[in-house]
């Protein structure tokens, strides 16, 4: 599943980023990395996305997030 596809108000996982590796370093360097845990906090109108990622809240818009992978996050995590 992508993080396009996420559901407002829950957890997942990051299984893997797909995007030219200048913005994948970018992102990294943002903390959004395999196995990072985030919250979705909202969804716009023209696809942008609001998440929250080790405190921080970050927008990313539907290139970017239907380029990452995301599993949902387990109770063990």
């Amino acid at each position: 599943m992508t993080l396009y596809e996420a559901k407002k108000g829950e957890r997942y996982c990051i299984s893997g980023l797909y995007v030219e590796p200048q913005i994948t370093r970018r992102l990294q360097a943002l903390g959004l990395n395999d196995g990072t845990v985030l919250n979705v906090l909202n969804r716009k109108k023209k696809g942008a996305l609001i998440i929250q990622v080790r405190g921080t809240r970050l927008a990313l818009g539907k290139h970017i997030s239907s380029n990452i992978e995301i599993k949902e996050a387990g109770e063990e995590v």
